[in-house]
């Protein structure tokens, strides 16, 4: 599910897994030979629970050149997957992932380096 296609960009020879939801409030970001894992989320918008009416507002996301997002991972609003990381099945992006590293975990934590090759 894409909810505004004319918001999302996307390189080539990427991959996007069945029942994938890309809530794309803002500008989606998707670089070349990205992957992104059956049932993952891109979650870019969010609402302000200190107000009454709960307005929403949302954040870009990009998933850069050869990132992977695991099946049933979740990217939150804001966050950069930074090129050729990993973020492992089920687990929760909060915060800008950094080159080359695998996280897990909700939220993601670094784990280990991807060494690719």
């Amino acid at each position: 599910n894409i909810k505004f296609p004319w918001k999302l960009s996307i390189g080539d020879h990427s991959w996007i897994g069945q029942r994938v939801w890309l809530d794309n409030l803002d500008t989606l970001t998707i670089g070349s030979h990205v992957v992104i894992s059956q049932g993952a989320m891109i979650i870019q918008g969010s609402h302000d629970y200190k107000q009454v009416d709960y307005p929403t507002y949302s954040r870009p996301v990009a998933l850069e050149n050869g990132s992977w997002v695991g099946a049933g991972a979740i990217v939150t609003l804001g966050v950069t997957v930074k090129s050729h990381a990993v973020l492992a099945v089920g687990s929760v992006a909060t915060k800008d992932l950094e080159p080359y590293t695998i996280y897990q975990g909700n939220p993601a934590q670094p784990v280990r380096e991807r060494a690719i090759g």
